[in-house]
């Protein structure tokens, strides 16, 4: 989705993603262990740093998993998964306590 996305942002925006978008330009990722070799620990400590940033995110992408709706396939009209997404992430933002009026 990102992917795709992309043309829609200011090109000197910056973001943070896993190993999944190794190699992309704009995404800030963790080094990946080489093959046969150990990272070293400044590149450990990178990641470390880069982890404790995305930890929220995570435990956000798990909250709406919780639901299943953006786990496995959607069953039900595919015009009306924007409307139930959306609400579900809005039932999210409510149970952190980050829910705007």
């Amino acid at each position: 989705m990102f992917r795709e996305t992309t043309k829609d942002f200011d090109p000197r925006q910056k973001f943070q993603g896993d190993k999944a978008y190794n190699g992309e330009k704009s995404i800030k990722t963790p080094k990946k262990k080489p093959i046969k070799r150990e990272l070293t620990l400044k590149e450990k400590e990178i990641n470390k740093e880069l982890a404790s940033e995305r930890i929220f995110v995570e435990h956000l992408i798990r909250l709406v998993k919780i639901f299943r709706v953006a786990q496995e396939r959607f069953r039900l009209n595919v015009h009306k998964y924007e409307q139930i997404i959306m609400t579900i992430c809005g039932l999210v933002r409510l149970r952190i306590g980050t829910f705007v009026f």
